[in-house]
């Protein structure tokens, strides 16, 4: 079962696994996806749309979906990193 947020997590970071001779995201790329569709509110993306703003309605707290191997095919796997208030204005003004 996948799991929401935790109060004491602050990233999470998808990986590539082969799986029977296919290329698949691991746990990590699965949650992410589970929480940003399940459980993540949509705040705002950046203008390329590779990076997202969410907020956790259960604590706040606000996460940046991200995918840190960009150059690789479909950008890689995915990341959350959560980011503080003054972080999230910083790089989305816009949207506060």
């Amino acid at each position: 079962m996948l799991e929401e947020l935790k109060p004491d997590e602050t990233e999470l970071i998808g990986s590539w696994v082969n799986v029977d001779g296919e290329v698949d995201g691991d746990e990590n790329c699965q949650r992410i996806q589970f929480l940003i569709n399940e459980k993540l509110e949509r705040v705002g993306k950046d203008w390329s749309g590779w990076e997202a703003l969410f907020r956790d309605p259960s604590d706040g707290r606000y996460w940046l979906r991200t995918y840190p191997n960009g150059s690789w095919h479909g950008g890689g796997p995915p990341a959350l990193i959560c980011l503080t208030m003054d972080e999230a204005r910083k790089k989305y003004p816009q949207l506060f």
